[in-house]
């Protein structure tokens, strides 16, 4: 089976939709209850799976989530057995993944650079593209549809 098959993706959805419910049902209280599964690479022969773990939360929270998700690891691969019927069950190893939190902060740091400009050219005296259509659309006078 190669890696970007359609057989591979799915079962590489169907192991994270597994997994995903898995991790919520682990009582361990390392793990954050705002831990999500973003994704899943099960090799071709289904012997390893390396499995994306994003924690809402500061990174201590992440690192506790994670020991307490390599603790738990041998029970996720029972549980995971059970549910997922593959001829063999993936060894699992996860990996924290940050780019939710990435992401957030660009775009945190897109706001601020718009910001920025919009009060340069503001203080420029000139108007933005918004204002400019604001005006616009101030501008025009509503028709009212007559019964």
């Amino acid at each position: 089976m190669r890696k970007n098959s359609v057989k591979n993706r799915r079962i590489n959805d169907e192991v994270q939709r597994a997994l995903a419910g898995i991790v919520r049902e682990v009582k361990d209280p390392r793990i954050s209850p705002l831990t999500s599964v973003t994704g899943t690479e099960v090799a071709p022969d289904l012997k390893t799976c390396k499995v994306y773990i994003s924690v809402y939360g500061d990174s201590e929270a992440g690192a506790k989530t994670m020991e307490g998700l390599r603790s738990a690891a041998g029970f996720i691969r029972g549980e995971l057995a059970r549910k997922v019927n593959l001829r063999n069950t993936p060894q699992l190893t996860f990996i924290l993944d940050d780019s939710i939190a990435y992401g957030v902060a660009m775009s945190h740091r897109i706001d601020e650079v718009t910001a920025a400009d919009r009060e340069a050219e503001l203080a420029r005296g000139e108007e933005t593209e918004d204002q400019e259509s604001e005006d616009q659309e101030s501008e025009d006078p509503e028709t009212e549809d007559e019964e």
